[in-house]
Protein backbone atom coordinates (compact mmCIF):
# COMPACT_ATOMS: atom_id res chain seq x y z
CA UNK A 1 0.00 0.00 0.00
CA UNK A 2 2.66 2.59 0.93
CA UNK A 3 4.47 1.60 -2.48
CA UNK A 4 0.94 2.56 -4.35
CA UNK A 5 0.85 5.49 -2.30
CA UNK A 6 4.40 6.61 -2.90
CA UNK A 7 3.91 5.88 -6.72
CA UNK A 8 0.36 7.61 -6.58
CA UNK A 9 2.39 10.83 -5.37
CA UNK A 10 5.48 10.85 -7.51
CA UNK A 11 3.34 10.00 -10.68
CA UNK A 12 1.63 13.18 -10.10
CA UNK A 13 4.31 15.02 -9.83
CA UNK A 14 6.51 13.53 -12.09
CA UNK A 15 3.34 12.93 -14.65
CA UNK A 16 3.35 11.03 -18.01
CA UNK A 17 3.67 13.47 -21.08
CA UNK A 18 1.38 12.64 -24.04
CA UNK A 19 1.97 9.61 -25.74
CA UNK A 20 3.44 10.12 -29.34
CA UNK A 21 1.28 8.72 -31.59
CA UNK A 22 3.32 5.90 -34.28
CA UNK A 23 6.44 6.22 -32.92
CA UNK A 24 7.64 3.35 -34.64
CA UNK A 25 7.72 6.67 -37.70
CA UNK A 26 10.35 8.98 -35.97
CA UNK A 27 13.74 8.98 -35.72
CA UNK A 28 13.96 6.22 -32.97
CA UNK A 29 17.02 4.07 -31.90
CA UNK A 30 16.38 1.28 -30.16
CA UNK A 31 17.07 -0.24 -26.48
CA UNK A 32 15.88 -3.53 -26.85
CA UNK A 33 18.64 -6.55 -25.72
CA UNK A 34 20.67 -7.17 -23.01
CA UNK A 35 19.78 -5.22 -19.56
CA UNK A 36 21.26 -5.77 -16.81
CA UNK A 37 18.96 -7.05 -13.77
CA UNK A 38 18.31 -7.31 -9.91
CA UNK A 39 15.65 -9.47 -7.96
CA UNK A 40 14.85 -7.34 -5.24
CA UNK A 41 11.76 -9.02 -3.09
CA UNK A 42 12.06 -6.58 -0.19
CA UNK A 43 12.63 -3.34 -2.27
CA UNK A 44 15.92 -2.89 -0.71
CA UNK A 45 16.36 -0.61 -3.58
CA UNK A 46 14.29 1.40 -3.27
CA UNK A 47 13.11 1.43 0.65
CA UNK A 48 15.12 1.84 3.68
CA UNK A 49 15.01 -0.25 6.46
CA UNK A 50 12.11 1.97 8.40
CA UNK A 51 10.21 1.15 4.77
CA UNK A 52 11.30 5.20 4.07
CA UNK A 53 12.36 6.13 0.28
CA UNK A 54 16.09 5.99 -0.24
CA UNK A 55 17.57 8.96 -1.91
CA UNK A 56 20.32 6.81 -3.05
CA UNK A 57 18.11 3.48 -3.96
CA UNK A 58 19.55 1.26 -6.73
CA UNK A 59 18.24 3.61 -9.45
CA UNK A 60 21.40 5.61 -8.97
CA UNK A 61 23.60 2.62 -10.11
CA UNK A 62 26.63 3.74 -7.79
CA UNK A 63 29.79 2.56 -8.09
CA UNK A 64 32.74 2.36 -4.97
CA UNK A 65 34.84 5.03 -5.26
CA UNK A 66 37.06 3.94 -2.43
CA UNK A 67 37.95 0.04 -1.29
CA UNK A 68 36.08 0.55 2.01
CA UNK A 69 33.01 1.80 0.50
CA UNK A 70 29.96 -0.58 1.44
CA UNK A 71 27.19 -0.77 -1.70
CA UNK A 72 25.46 -3.72 -1.53
CA UNK A 73 24.41 -4.20 -5.34
CA UNK A 74 25.95 -3.85 -8.79
CA UNK A 75 24.14 -3.95 -12.07
CA UNK A 76 27.71 -4.36 -14.26
CA UNK A 77 28.15 -7.40 -12.55
CA UNK A 78 24.40 -8.88 -12.45
CA UNK A 79 23.46 -11.29 -14.83
CA UNK A 80 21.68 -10.24 -18.68
CA UNK A 81 18.08 -10.75 -19.44
CA UNK A 82 16.79 -10.12 -22.94
CA UNK A 83 14.56 -7.28 -23.69
CA UNK A 84 12.05 -7.30 -24.23
CA UNK A 85 10.75 -9.97 -21.95
CA UNK A 86 8.89 -11.14 -19.28
CA UNK A 87 11.07 -12.34 -16.03
CA UNK A 88 8.96 -15.74 -15.78
CA UNK A 89 10.51 -17.69 -18.53
CA UNK A 90 13.44 -16.04 -18.82
CA UNK A 91 14.99 -16.99 -15.39
CA UNK A 92 13.78 -20.10 -13.40
CA UNK A 93 13.73 -18.98 -10.13
CA UNK A 94 11.13 -16.34 -11.60
CA UNK A 95 8.65 -18.22 -13.00
CA UNK A 96 6.00 -17.60 -10.03
CA UNK A 97 8.29 -14.13 -8.61
CA UNK A 98 5.65 -11.76 -7.68
CA UNK A 99 7.66 -8.67 -6.86
CA UNK A 100 10.31 -6.07 -8.12
CA UNK A 101 13.04 -6.33 -10.59
CA UNK A 102 15.38 -3.61 -11.42
CA UNK A 103 16.94 -3.42 -14.78
CA UNK A 104 19.90 -1.26 -16.40
CA UNK A 105 20.86 -0.63 -19.77
CA UNK A 106 23.71 1.73 -21.02
CA UNK A 107 23.67 3.98 -23.74
CA UNK A 108 25.45 6.76 -25.93
CA UNK A 109 23.69 9.47 -27.01
CA UNK A 110 24.36 12.71 -28.58
CA UNK A 111 22.76 15.51 -28.08
CA UNK A 112 20.93 18.03 -31.02
CA UNK A 113 20.29 21.26 -30.88
CA UNK A 114 16.51 22.19 -30.94
CA UNK A 115 15.49 18.69 -30.55
CA UNK A 116 13.25 16.38 -27.75
CA UNK A 117 14.31 13.27 -26.87
CA UNK A 118 11.59 11.13 -25.20
CA UNK A 119 12.08 7.45 -23.61
CA UNK A 120 8.62 5.10 -25.15
CA UNK A 121 8.17 1.83 -23.32
CA UNK A 122 5.55 -0.22 -25.42
CA UNK A 123 4.53 -1.65 -22.05
CA UNK A 124 6.12 -2.67 -18.51
CA UNK A 125 3.80 -4.66 -16.35
CA UNK A 126 2.52 -3.83 -14.13
CA UNK A 127 4.08 -0.69 -12.16
CA UNK A 128 7.27 1.25 -13.72
CA UNK A 129 9.54 3.54 -12.18
CA UNK A 130 12.02 4.95 -14.62
CA UNK A 131 15.61 6.82 -14.06
CA UNK A 132 17.53 8.59 -16.54
CA UNK A 133 21.34 8.95 -15.10
CA UNK A 134 20.20 8.53 -11.76
CA UNK A 135 17.24 11.05 -11.77
CA UNK A 136 13.55 10.50 -12.00
CA UNK A 137 12.31 10.75 -15.02
CA UNK A 138 8.70 9.34 -14.08
CA UNK A 139 6.24 6.69 -12.89
CA UNK A 140 3.81 4.58 -15.09
CA UNK A 141 0.96 1.99 -14.06
CA UNK A 142 -0.91 -0.19 -15.78
CA UNK A 143 0.46 -3.53 -17.98
CA UNK A 144 -0.51 -3.32 -21.39
CA UNK A 145 -0.16 0.20 -22.41
CA UNK A 146 2.45 2.59 -23.62
CA UNK A 147 3.90 5.94 -21.97
CA UNK A 148 7.00 7.86 -22.76
CA UNK A 149 8.73 10.62 -20.94
CA UNK A 150 10.14 13.45 -22.20
CA UNK A 151 14.24 12.94 -21.04
CA UNK A 152 15.53 16.16 -22.95
CA UNK A 153 16.81 17.38 -19.67
CA UNK A 154 17.86 14.42 -17.76
CA UNK A 155 20.56 13.09 -20.76
CA UNK A 156 24.65 13.79 -21.07
CA UNK A 157 26.34 13.98 -23.97
CA UNK A 158 28.23 10.59 -24.65
CA UNK A 159 27.62 7.97 -21.79
CA UNK A 160 24.25 7.20 -20.29
CA UNK A 161 22.33 4.81 -18.42
CA UNK A 162 18.43 4.21 -17.69
CA UNK A 163 17.05 2.12 -14.67
CA UNK A 164 13.79 0.90 -14.23
CA UNK A 165 12.04 -0.59 -11.46
CA UNK A 166 8.74 -2.69 -12.28
CA UNK A 167 6.73 -4.34 -9.78
CA UNK A 168 3.99 -6.87 -10.97
CA UNK A 169 2.55 -7.25 -7.52
CA UNK A 170 -1.62 -7.96 -7.80
CA UNK A 171 -3.92 -5.54 -6.15
CA UNK A 172 -7.49 -5.87 -4.90
CA UNK A 173 -7.96 -2.03 -6.15
CA UNK A 174 -5.60 -2.96 -9.32
CA UNK A 175 -6.72 -3.11 -13.21
CA UNK A 176 -6.79 -6.27 -13.59
CA UNK A 177 -7.63 -7.09 -9.93
CA UNK A 178 -5.86 -10.33 -7.82
CA UNK A 179 -7.72 -12.77 -9.38
CA UNK A 180 -7.41 -13.47 -13.12
CA UNK A 181 -7.12 -16.82 -15.47
CA UNK A 182 -3.97 -15.56 -17.41
CA UNK A 183 -0.31 -15.37 -16.53
CA UNK A 184 0.64 -12.40 -14.27
CA UNK A 185 4.14 -11.60 -16.55
CA UNK A 186 6.56 -9.32 -15.32
CA UNK A 187 9.36 -6.71 -16.58
CA UNK A 188 9.69 -5.06 -19.27
CA UNK A 189 7.59 -6.91 -21.98
CA UNK A 190 7.55 -4.80 -25.02
CA UNK A 191 9.93 -2.91 -27.01
CA UNK A 192 11.77 0.04 -25.81
CA UNK A 193 13.13 2.87 -27.61
CA UNK A 194 14.38 6.73 -27.69
CA UNK A 195 12.36 9.02 -29.80
CA UNK A 196 13.70 12.45 -31.40
CA UNK A 197 11.70 14.94 -32.34
CA UNK A 198 12.30 18.78 -32.96
CA UNK A 199 10.66 21.02 -30.40
CA UNK A 200 7.37 21.18 -31.77
CA UNK A 201 6.35 18.51 -33.67
CA UNK A 202 2.94 16.81 -34.74
CA UNK A 203 2.12 14.87 -31.58
CA UNK A 204 -0.95 13.12 -32.57
CA UNK A 205 -3.13 12.88 -35.78
CA UNK A 206 -6.48 11.02 -36.52
CA UNK A 207 -6.94 10.09 -40.65
CA UNK A 208 -10.15 8.44 -41.45
CA UNK A 209 -13.74 8.02 -43.33
CA UNK A 210 -15.84 10.66 -42.34
CA UNK A 211 -18.69 9.26 -40.51
CA UNK A 212 -21.75 7.98 -43.05
CA UNK A 213 -19.68 9.10 -45.92
CA UNK A 214 -17.42 6.94 -47.96
CA UNK A 215 -16.48 9.91 -50.04
CA UNK A 216 -14.78 11.86 -47.65
CA UNK A 217 -11.86 11.37 -45.85
CA UNK A 218 -11.63 13.47 -42.77
CA UNK A 219 -8.99 13.80 -39.62
CA UNK A 220 -6.81 15.95 -37.65
CA UNK A 221 -3.84 16.58 -36.19
CA UNK A 222 -2.12 17.96 -33.19
CA UNK A 223 1.10 19.73 -32.51
CA UNK A 224 2.72 18.98 -29.33
CA UNK A 225 3.10 23.43 -28.48
CA UNK A 226 -0.11 25.18 -29.00
CA UNK A 227 1.46 27.27 -32.33
CA UNK A 228 -0.64 28.77 -34.91
CA UNK A 229 0.23 29.10 -38.36
CA UNK A 230 2.25 25.72 -38.42
CA UNK A 231 2.29 24.59 -42.03
CA UNK A 232 1.56 20.70 -42.25
CA UNK A 233 1.26 18.91 -45.55
CA UNK A 234 -1.19 15.79 -45.91
CA UNK A 235 -0.67 13.26 -48.94
CA UNK A 236 -2.21 10.07 -49.72
CA UNK A 237 0.12 9.93 -52.98
CA UNK A 238 -1.64 7.16 -54.10
CA UNK A 239 -5.20 8.77 -54.05
CA UNK A 240 -3.36 11.91 -55.35
CA UNK A 241 -4.09 13.86 -52.52
CA UNK A 242 -1.91 16.66 -51.42
CA UNK A 243 -3.53 19.29 -48.81
CA UNK A 244 -1.72 22.05 -46.79
CA UNK A 245 -3.08 22.89 -43.99
CA UNK A 246 -2.12 25.68 -40.96
CA UNK A 247 -2.78 25.24 -37.35
CA UNK A 248 -4.81 26.80 -34.97
CA UNK A 249 -3.79 28.71 -32.27
CA UNK A 250 -3.96 25.11 -30.15
CA UNK A 251 -1.62 23.78 -32.43
CA UNK A 252 -4.30 21.90 -33.82
CA UNK A 253 -5.58 21.63 -37.43
CA UNK A 254 -8.88 19.83 -38.93
CA UNK A 255 -9.44 18.75 -42.43
CA UNK A 256 -12.14 17.06 -45.20
CA UNK A 257 -10.78 15.71 -48.37
CA UNK A 258 -13.47 14.59 -50.86
CA UNK A 259 -11.76 10.91 -52.01
CA UNK A 260 -12.89 7.62 -52.94
CA UNK A 261 -10.72 5.14 -51.73
CA UNK A 262 -10.89 1.15 -52.09
CA UNK A 263 -12.60 0.48 -48.77
CA UNK A 264 -10.65 -2.34 -46.43
CA UNK A 265 -12.12 -5.58 -45.99
CA UNK A 266 -11.02 -9.11 -44.88
CA UNK A 267 -10.99 -10.01 -48.58
CA UNK A 268 -9.20 -6.92 -49.64
CA UNK A 269 -6.97 -5.23 -46.80
CA UNK A 270 -6.22 -2.14 -48.64
CA UNK A 271 -4.03 -0.16 -47.52
CA UNK A 272 -2.87 2.90 -48.44
CA UNK A 273 0.90 5.04 -47.08
CA UNK A 274 0.02 8.80 -45.57
CA UNK A 275 2.30 11.55 -45.50
CA UNK A 276 2.79 14.32 -42.97
CA UNK A 277 5.15 16.64 -43.25
CA UNK A 278 6.32 20.34 -42.46
CA UNK A 279 9.22 21.76 -42.42
CA UNK A 280 11.41 20.25 -40.39
CA UNK A 281 9.22 16.77 -39.41
CA UNK A 282 7.88 14.29 -42.02
CA UNK A 283 5.93 11.23 -40.58
CA UNK A 284 4.73 8.21 -42.91
CA UNK A 285 1.80 5.63 -41.96
CA UNK A 286 -0.22 2.80 -43.17
CA UNK A 287 -3.85 3.49 -43.32
CA UNK A 288 -6.90 1.52 -44.65
CA UNK A 289 -10.55 3.08 -45.11
CA UNK A 290 -13.71 1.52 -44.31
CA UNK A 291 -17.23 1.65 -42.45
CA UNK A 292 -18.36 -0.65 -39.16
CA UNK A 293 -22.00 -0.37 -38.06
CA UNK A 294 -25.14 -2.47 -37.01
CA UNK A 295 -28.76 -2.19 -38.38
CA UNK A 296 -31.03 -4.14 -36.38
CA UNK A 297 -29.44 -7.72 -35.75
CA UNK A 298 -26.81 -7.51 -37.98
CA UNK A 299 -23.01 -5.89 -38.29
CA UNK A 300 -22.42 -4.19 -41.64
CA UNK A 301 -18.78 -4.08 -42.82
CA UNK A 302 -18.36 -1.22 -45.79
CA UNK A 303 -22.27 -1.30 -45.72
CA UNK A 304 -22.80 -5.16 -46.67
CA UNK A 305 -23.31 -8.11 -43.43
CA UNK A 306 -20.55 -9.58 -42.49
CA UNK A 307 -20.49 -12.67 -39.91
CA UNK A 308 -17.44 -12.43 -37.41
CA UNK A 309 -16.22 -15.60 -38.29
CA UNK A 310 -13.18 -15.35 -34.62
CA UNK A 311 -10.95 -16.83 -32.34
CA UNK A 312 -9.98 -15.13 -28.85
CA UNK A 313 -6.04 -14.89 -28.47
CA UNK A 314 -4.22 -14.01 -25.56
CA UNK A 315 -1.17 -12.31 -25.75
CA UNK A 316 1.09 -15.72 -25.48
CA UNK A 317 4.43 -16.96 -27.68
CA UNK A 318 4.06 -19.69 -30.32
CA UNK A 319 6.56 -22.51 -29.99
CA UNK A 320 7.74 -20.92 -26.75
CA UNK A 321 6.69 -19.86 -23.55
CA UNK A 322 6.07 -15.84 -22.23
CA UNK A 323 4.71 -12.84 -23.63
CA UNK A 324 3.97 -11.96 -27.72
CA UNK A 325 5.36 -9.10 -28.39
CA UNK A 326 7.53 -9.11 -32.11
CA UNK A 327 6.15 -9.16 -35.92
CA UNK A 328 7.14 -12.64 -35.83
CA UNK A 329 4.78 -13.77 -33.19
CA UNK A 330 1.72 -11.96 -34.38
CA UNK A 331 2.12 -13.34 -38.33
CA UNK A 332 2.22 -16.62 -36.33
CA UNK A 333 -0.79 -15.93 -34.34
CA UNK A 334 -2.71 -14.61 -36.76
CA UNK A 335 -1.67 -17.21 -39.79
CA UNK A 336 -3.04 -19.80 -37.43
CA UNK A 337 -6.26 -17.86 -37.06
CA UNK A 338 -5.90 -17.27 -41.11
CA UNK A 339 -5.57 -20.91 -41.68
CA UNK A 340 -8.73 -21.79 -39.34
CA UNK A 341 -10.65 -19.19 -41.51
CA UNK A 342 -11.13 -16.37 -39.12
CA UNK A 343 -12.21 -12.64 -40.42
CA UNK A 344 -11.97 -11.73 -36.50
CA UNK A 345 -9.80 -12.03 -33.49
CA UNK A 346 -10.65 -11.14 -29.88
CA UNK A 347 -7.86 -9.58 -28.37
CA UNK A 348 -8.23 -10.73 -24.83
CA UNK A 349 -7.98 -9.43 -22.36
CA UNK A 350 -5.92 -6.39 -22.61
CA UNK A 351 -4.67 -4.14 -25.20
CA UNK A 352 -2.32 -6.39 -27.17
CA UNK A 353 1.01 -5.18 -28.62
CA UNK A 354 1.37 -2.68 -31.89
CA UNK A 355 2.75 -5.01 -33.98
CA UNK A 356 -0.35 -7.56 -33.43
CA UNK A 357 -3.00 -5.02 -34.09
CA UNK A 358 -0.87 -3.73 -37.51
CA UNK A 359 -0.41 -7.66 -38.71
CA UNK A 360 -4.07 -8.22 -38.44
CA UNK A 361 -4.70 -4.69 -40.21
CA UNK A 362 -2.57 -6.32 -43.00
CA UNK A 363 -3.68 -9.74 -43.55
CA UNK A 364 -7.77 -8.51 -43.35
CA UNK A 365 -8.53 -9.41 -39.66
CA UNK A 366 -10.99 -7.36 -37.68
CA UNK A 367 -10.29 -6.89 -34.08
CA UNK A 368 -11.69 -6.54 -31.23
CA UNK A 369 -9.28 -4.58 -28.50
CA UNK A 370 -9.97 -4.99 -24.46
CA UNK A 371 -9.44 -3.71 -21.57
CA UNK A 372 -8.59 -5.94 -18.28
CA UNK A 373 -11.48 -4.91 -16.48
CA UNK A 374 -12.12 -8.62 -15.81
CA UNK A 375 -14.17 -10.13 -12.95
CA UNK A 376 -14.91 -8.52 -9.92
CA UNK A 377 -12.85 -5.13 -10.16
CA UNK A 378 -13.19 -2.20 -6.95
CA UNK A 379 -16.42 -1.46 -8.55
CA UNK A 380 -16.32 1.84 -5.98
CA UNK A 381 -13.24 2.62 -5.68
CA UNK A 382 -12.15 6.31 -7.71
CA UNK A 383 -8.76 5.20 -8.29
CA UNK A 384 -9.52 2.11 -9.50
CA UNK A 385 -12.07 3.47 -11.90
CA UNK A 386 -9.47 6.39 -12.96
CA UNK A 387 -6.94 3.41 -13.89
CA UNK A 388 -9.15 1.76 -16.11
CA UNK A 389 -10.22 5.22 -17.73
CA UNK A 390 -6.71 5.42 -18.16
CA UNK A 391 -6.07 2.45 -20.01
CA UNK A 392 -9.17 3.05 -22.24
CA UNK A 393 -8.00 6.37 -23.15
CA UNK A 394 -4.37 4.81 -24.16
CA UNK A 395 -5.70 2.05 -25.78
CA UNK A 396 -8.22 3.83 -27.80
CA UNK A 397 -5.47 6.39 -28.46
CA UNK A 398 -2.65 4.31 -29.96
CA UNK A 399 -5.05 2.53 -32.29
CA UNK A 400 -7.27 4.98 -33.27
CA UNK A 401 -5.87 5.08 -36.54
CA UNK A 402 -6.16 1.04 -37.43
CA UNK A 403 -9.05 0.45 -39.52
CA UNK A 404 -8.68 -3.36 -38.15
CA UNK A 405 -10.49 -2.60 -35.01
CA UNK A 406 -13.65 -2.67 -35.09
CA UNK A 407 -15.16 -3.34 -31.49
CA UNK A 408 -13.92 -1.45 -28.36
CA UNK A 409 -14.19 -3.53 -25.42
CA UNK A 410 -14.89 -2.32 -21.58
CA UNK A 411 -15.21 -5.62 -19.75
CA UNK A 412 -15.01 -9.27 -19.17
CA UNK A 413 -17.38 -11.73 -17.20
CA UNK A 414 -18.02 -8.96 -14.71
CA UNK A 415 -20.80 -9.25 -12.07
CA UNK A 416 -24.59 -7.34 -11.92
CA UNK A 417 -24.81 -5.09 -9.33
CA UNK A 418 -25.06 -1.08 -9.07
CA UNK A 419 -21.82 -0.33 -8.39
CA UNK A 420 -20.68 -1.93 -11.62
CA UNK A 421 -22.98 -0.74 -14.13
CA UNK A 422 -22.34 2.96 -13.17
CA UNK A 423 -18.70 2.14 -13.43
CA UNK A 424 -19.50 0.39 -16.64
CA UNK A 425 -21.68 2.83 -18.37
CA UNK A 426 -19.42 5.57 -17.28
CA UNK A 427 -16.70 4.08 -19.36
CA UNK A 428 -18.55 3.57 -22.08
CA UNK A 429 -19.85 7.25 -22.36
CA UNK A 430 -16.26 8.22 -21.93
CA UNK A 431 -15.05 5.47 -24.69
CA UNK A 432 -18.10 7.05 -26.98
CA UNK A 433 -16.62 10.77 -26.81
CA UNK A 434 -12.87 9.05 -27.71
CA UNK A 435 -14.27 7.39 -30.69
CA UNK A 436 -17.87 7.17 -31.64
CA UNK A 437 -16.87 5.37 -35.25
CA UNK A 438 -16.45 1.81 -34.04
CA UNK A 439 -18.39 -0.31 -32.07
CA UNK A 440 -18.86 -0.65 -28.66
CA UNK A 441 -19.48 -4.16 -26.55
CA UNK A 442 -18.49 -6.29 -23.58
CA UNK A 443 -18.21 -9.72 -22.74
CA UNK A 444 -21.49 -10.37 -20.51
CA UNK A 445 -22.11 -13.42 -18.66
CA UNK A 446 -25.33 -15.87 -18.65
CA UNK A 447 -28.32 -16.23 -16.29
CA UNK A 448 -29.03 -19.88 -16.17
CA UNK A 449 -32.79 -20.93 -15.14
CA UNK A 450 -34.54 -23.98 -14.59
CA UNK A 451 -35.47 -26.65 -18.10
CA UNK A 452 -32.10 -25.72 -19.17
CA UNK A 453 -33.18 -22.09 -20.07
CA UNK A 454 -30.15 -19.83 -20.92
CA UNK A 455 -31.25 -16.25 -20.45
CA UNK A 456 -28.51 -13.07 -21.11
CA UNK A 457 -30.09 -9.74 -19.40
CA UNK A 458 -27.59 -6.97 -18.55
CA UNK A 459 -28.58 -3.26 -17.96
CA UNK A 460 -25.19 -2.28 -19.85
CA UNK A 461 -27.62 -3.44 -23.45
CA UNK A 462 -28.19 0.00 -23.51
CA UNK A 463 -24.81 1.38 -24.08
CA UNK A 464 -23.40 -1.82 -26.45
CA UNK A 465 -23.96 -1.92 -29.76
CA UNK A 466 -23.41 -5.91 -30.04
CA UNK A 467 -24.51 -7.70 -27.03
CA UNK A 468 -21.72 -10.16 -26.27
CA UNK A 469 -21.33 -12.83 -23.80
CA UNK A 470 -19.33 -16.02 -22.66
CA UNK A 471 -20.91 -19.58 -22.42
CA UNK A 472 -19.30 -22.64 -21.70
CA UNK A 473 -22.29 -25.24 -22.22
CA UNK A 474 -20.96 -29.07 -21.48
CA UNK A 475 -17.67 -27.75 -19.84
CA UNK A 476 -18.52 -25.38 -17.16
CA UNK A 477 -22.26 -24.66 -17.43
CA UNK A 478 -25.20 -27.37 -17.33
CA UNK A 479 -24.03 -31.04 -16.11
CA UNK A 480 -21.05 -30.77 -17.79
CA UNK A 481 -21.65 -32.98 -21.10
CA UNK A 482 -21.97 -32.12 -24.43
CA UNK A 483 -25.52 -33.36 -24.69
CA UNK A 484 -26.34 -30.47 -22.75
CA UNK A 485 -26.26 -28.13 -25.89
CA UNK A 486 -29.23 -30.49 -27.53
CA UNK A 487 -31.56 -29.31 -25.14
CA UNK A 488 -30.49 -25.63 -23.87
CA UNK A 489 -32.41 -22.74 -25.41
CA UNK A 490 -31.70 -19.37 -25.47
CA UNK A 491 -33.33 -16.07 -24.56
CA UNK A 492 -31.44 -12.65 -25.89
CA UNK A 493 -34.16 -9.56 -25.46
CA UNK A 494 -32.45 -7.13 -27.70
CA UNK A 495 -32.48 -6.09 -31.26
CA UNK A 496 -28.90 -5.96 -31.41
CA UNK A 497 -26.26 -8.24 -33.21
CA UNK A 498 -25.33 -11.24 -30.84
CA UNK A 499 -21.65 -12.27 -31.05
CA UNK A 500 -21.12 -15.13 -28.54
CA UNK A 501 -17.55 -13.97 -27.47
CA UNK A 502 -16.39 -17.36 -25.75
CA UNK A 503 -17.17 -20.90 -25.54
CA UNK A 504 -15.30 -24.36 -25.65
CA UNK A 505 -13.37 -27.05 -23.25
CA UNK A 506 -9.56 -28.24 -22.07
CA UNK A 507 -7.91 -31.08 -23.85
CA UNK A 508 -3.97 -32.39 -23.56
CA UNK A 509 -3.01 -32.31 -27.02
CA UNK A 510 -2.11 -35.77 -27.64
CA UNK A 511 -4.73 -36.97 -25.19
CA UNK A 512 -7.28 -39.27 -26.98
CA UNK A 513 -10.51 -41.46 -25.47
CA UNK A 514 -14.12 -41.82 -25.47
CA UNK A 515 -16.11 -38.49 -26.16
CA UNK A 516 -17.48 -38.27 -22.79
CA UNK A 517 -13.84 -38.21 -21.85
CA UNK A 518 -13.17 -35.26 -20.40
CA UNK A 519 -9.81 -34.00 -21.12
CA UNK A 520 -9.17 -35.70 -24.68
CA UNK A 521 -9.04 -33.90 -27.76
CA UNK A 522 -12.15 -36.52 -28.24
CA UNK A 523 -14.42 -34.70 -25.95
CA UNK A 524 -13.18 -31.14 -27.21
CA UNK A 525 -14.37 -32.28 -30.59
CA UNK A 526 -17.29 -33.16 -29.73
CA UNK A 527 -17.90 -30.29 -27.56
CA UNK A 528 -17.47 -27.92 -30.62
CA UNK A 529 -19.78 -29.93 -32.87
CA UNK A 530 -22.55 -29.85 -30.35
CA UNK A 531 -22.01 -26.20 -29.16
CA UNK A 532 -22.04 -25.13 -32.45
CA UNK A 533 -25.09 -26.72 -33.49
CA UNK A 534 -27.01 -24.92 -30.23
CA UNK A 535 -25.29 -21.71 -31.15
CA UNK A 536 -26.56 -21.27 -35.14
CA UNK A 537 -29.93 -21.74 -33.73
CA UNK A 538 -29.54 -18.43 -32.05
CA UNK A 539 -31.61 -15.67 -33.61
CA UNK A 540 -29.34 -12.46 -34.13
CA UNK A 541 -26.01 -14.35 -34.35
CA UNK A 542 -23.57 -12.60 -35.82
CA UNK A 543 -20.00 -14.00 -34.81
CA UNK A 544 -18.06 -16.48 -32.37
CA UNK A 545 -14.72 -15.97 -31.23
CA UNK A 546 -14.23 -19.13 -29.26
CA UNK A 547 -11.73 -19.69 -26.30
CA UNK A 548 -8.74 -20.00 -27.75
CA UNK A 549 -6.45 -20.25 -30.47
CA UNK A 550 -3.26 -21.41 -28.21
CA UNK A 551 -2.87 -23.13 -24.84
CA UNK A 552 -1.72 -20.29 -22.39
CA UNK A 553 -0.12 -20.11 -19.14
CA UNK A 554 -2.56 -19.66 -16.16
CA UNK A 555 -1.85 -20.47 -12.02
CA UNK A 556 -5.42 -21.68 -11.80
CA UNK A 557 -4.65 -24.44 -13.89
CA UNK A 558 -2.80 -26.67 -11.49
CA UNK A 559 -3.61 -30.57 -12.51
CA UNK A 560 -0.45 -32.37 -12.24
CA UNK A 561 -0.23 -34.31 -16.49
CA UNK A 562 -2.57 -32.34 -18.01
CA UNK A 563 -2.78 -28.49 -16.72
CA UNK A 564 0.56 -28.12 -15.31
CA UNK A 565 -0.15 -24.60 -15.39
CA UNK A 566 -1.83 -24.35 -18.88
CA UNK A 567 -5.29 -23.85 -19.49
CA UNK A 568 -5.85 -25.71 -22.02
CA UNK A 569 -8.83 -24.71 -24.01
CA UNK A 570 -6.60 -23.73 -26.81
CA UNK A 571 -6.81 -25.81 -30.38
CA UNK A 572 -3.64 -25.50 -31.21
CA UNK A 573 -1.06 -26.44 -27.98
CA UNK A 574 1.56 -24.81 -26.39
CA UNK A 575 3.84 -26.58 -28.97
CA UNK A 576 2.09 -25.43 -32.06
CA UNK A 577 -0.02 -28.55 -32.92
CA UNK A 578 -3.56 -28.73 -33.65
CA UNK A 579 -5.84 -30.32 -31.77
CA UNK A 580 -9.10 -32.17 -33.74
CA UNK A 581 -11.28 -29.32 -32.84
CA UNK A 582 -9.32 -26.78 -34.93
CA UNK A 583 -10.71 -28.57 -37.73
CA UNK A 584 -14.53 -28.35 -36.66
CA UNK A 585 -13.72 -24.45 -36.47
CA UNK A 586 -11.95 -24.25 -39.99
CA UNK A 587 -14.78 -26.65 -41.25
CA UNK A 588 -17.44 -24.52 -40.10
CA UNK A 589 -16.13 -21.29 -41.18
CA UNK A 590 -15.46 -22.69 -44.71
CA UNK A 591 -19.34 -23.57 -44.68
CA UNK A 592 -20.29 -20.11 -43.18
CA UNK A 593 -17.82 -17.79 -45.04
CA UNK A 594 -19.44 -19.33 -48.57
Amino acid sequence: MLTCLLIALSTYLNAEVPLITNVSARNITSLNGKWNYIIDPLDNGFFDYRLEPLKNGFFKNQKPTNPSQLIEYNFDTSPYMKIPADWNTQDNQLFFYEGSVWFKKDFTHQKKANNKTYIYFAAVNYRASVYINGQLAGHHIGGYTPFNFDITDLLLEGKNFVVLRVNNNRGKDEVPTVNMDWWNYGGITREVMLVEVPQVFIEDYQIQLAKNNKGLISGWLKLNAAKAGEAIVVEIPELKIKQELKTDQNGLANFEIKAKPALWSPKNPKIYEIILSKADERITDQIAFRTIETKGKDILLNGEKIFLSGISIHEEAPYRQGRAWSKDDARTLLGWAKEMGCNFVRLAHYPHNENMVREAEKMGLMVWSEIPVYWTISWLNEGTYNNAKKQLHDMVYRDKNRAAVVIWSIANETPHGEARDKFLSNLATYARSLDNTRLLSMAMEVNHLPNHVNVVEDNMNKYVDIISFNEYMGWYDGRGTSEDCRVATWKIPYNKPIVVSEFGGDALQGLYGDKTERWTEDFQEELYIRNLEMLSKIDGLSGVSPWILKDFHSPRRQLFGIQDWFNRKGLISDQGIKKKAFYIMQNWYKTKNN
